[in-house]
C-alpha cells in the first residue's frame, strides 16, 4: 500500500509499505477514504516529538470503511464506516475511567507517532470499539475528518479549559486551524467578545466570517492594547494559546485578566518563558492539555443537527498520490491561504 512515510527530521516520502494485519483481538483494520494534515505532523517533522521514530507512518485523522476485525471487537464490523479517533483509548485504564483517554496506558496518541498511522491507504486502529465511531448513513464524511482531531481539541483544550462562559471575553492567539476551531466551539457558550490575534490577514478575514467579533493584526498593531481597547482595560477573560511557540505564550501572559484563564493548546518544541514576576498576584489559571476527544460524540450530534460546519476549515483537496503536494501547500499557509487540506486515498 501507499503510505507517507517520515524519515527523520526534515524528510519524509510517499513509499510503498506492507498492508497492516491484526496483532491483538481489540484491532480493526480500516482502509481509509480520507485524511487529512495537522500542524502536530509539521512539528514531527521539525524534530519537536521524539517519539515518533523514523520509519513511521505519519497521520492520526481520518474516516474509513471497517476492512476486518478482531475476535474481540464487538462493535463494528467489515463494510462499516467510521470516524478514526486521534487519540485510542482502552475504556478500562485507571486514566480512561477518569475520562483521560488521551493517557490510557495502553493507547492516548499513538496513531502517527508511536505507530503507524492514517496518511496511507490502510491503518491498524487498536482498541477499536473505543477508538473508532460510527458514522450515520447520509453524513457529510468529509466534514467528519475534522472531528477526528482538530474540534475536539479546539474545544476540550482551548474552550472547555479555558473556562469559557456566556458573556465572557476571549481572546484566540492564532487564527490556524486549531484556532478557528476554538472560535468555533467558543460560540456554543455565546461569549460578548471573541477577539482572533493573528500576522496573517487573509486567516484574519476567516476568522471574521466565522463569528470572532474583533480581529488584530499582531503584526501592525500591539495586541495587548488592542484587546485591552475591547474589554474596557481588563483583558480577556480566556486566553486560547493555538500555535505553540514562545512568542505566543507570552503574548498570552500580557492579554489575560485578573481571574481569568490561560488555555494553551500549542504544541511547544522549545521552552517558553513564564513571567511569574507579573502574574503571582492576578488570580490566573494556567491549564494544558492533550485532546482526549470525550467530546467527539457530542461534536457529531451538532455537525448533525447543522449547528457546526466544519467542512468550512476545508480549502484544499489532494488524491494521496499527491500528499507531498499536499503537505507543500499546507506548511506554506501564508502563501496558499490553506487552512485544512483534505487527502482521498
Amino acid at each position: 500500500m501507499k503510505a507517507l512515510v517520515y524519515h527523520g527530521p526534515g524528510s519524509k516520502s510517499l513509499d510503498e509499505r506492507p498492508m497492516p494485519v491484526l496483532r491483538d483481538g481489540g484491532d480493526a483494520i480500516v482502509r481509509v477514504t480520507h485524511t487529512t494534515i495537522c500542524g502536530t505532523d509539521l512539528h514531527i517533522l521539525k524534530g519537536d516529538v521524539p517519539t515518533c521514530a523514523p520509519g513511521r507512518i505519519l497521520g492520526h485523522e481520518g474516516v474509513g470503511i471497517v476492512e476486518a476485525v478482531g475476535a474481540g471487537v464487538t462493535t463494528f464490523k467489515p463494510g462499516d464506516h467510521v470516524l478514526i479517533s486521534c487519540i485510542t483509548s482502552c475504556g478500562r485504564c485507571a486514566f480512561c475511567r477518569k475520562g483521560m483517554y488521551s493517557h490510557c496506558t495502553s493507547g492516548g496518541w499513538i496513531l502517527g507517532n508511536t505507530i503507524d498511522g492514517t496518511q496511507a491507504e490502510y491503518v491498524r486502529v487498536p482498541h477499536a470499539d473505543t477508538s473508532l465511531y460510527p458514522i450515520p448513513a447520509g453524513a457529510d464524511e468529509e466534514a467528519l475528518v475534522m472531528l477526528s482531531d482538530i474540534l475536539p481539541t479546539g474545544f476540550e483544550c482551548g474552550v472547555l479549559n479555558g473556562r469559557v462562559q456566556p458573556g465572557c471575553s476571549v481572546a484566540i492567539v492564532g487564527a490556524g486551524p486549531i484556532g478557528l476551531a476554538a472560535l468555533l466551539t467558543a460560540r456554543f457558550y455565546t461569549p460578548a467578545k471573541i477577539v482572533v490575534i493573528d500576522l496573517d490577514a487573509h486567516r484574519l478575514a476567516t476568522a471574521k466570517r466565522f463569528g470572532a467579533t474583533h480581529v488584530v493584526d499582531s503584526g501592525h498593531e500591539d495586541a495587548a492594547a488592542a484587546v485591552r481597547a475591547v474589554t474596557g482595560g481588563l483583558g480577556a477573560d480566556t486566553v486560547i494559546e493555538a500555535v505553540g511557540v514562545p512568542a505566543t505564550f507570552e503574548l498570552c501572559q500580557e492579554l489575560v485578566a485578573p481571574g481569568g484563564v490561560i488555555a494553551n493548546i500549542g504544541v511547544h518544541g522549545c521552552k517558553a518563558d513564564l513571567h511569574l514576576e507579573t502574574l503571582w498576584s492576578r488570580n490566573i489559571a494556567i491549564t494544558t492539555r492533550l485532546v482526549d476527544t470525550a467530546t467527539t460524540p457530542m461534536l457529531m450530534e451538532t455537525v448533525s443537527a447543522g449547528t457546526l460546519a466544519p467542512e468550512r476549515l476545508i480549502t484544499h483537496r489532494f488524491q494521496l498520490a499527491d500528499i507531498l503536494d499536499a503537505y507543500d501547500t499546507f506548511g506554506r499557509a501564508a502563501e496558499t491561504q490553506a487552512l485544512k487540506v483534505l487527502i482521498a486515498t
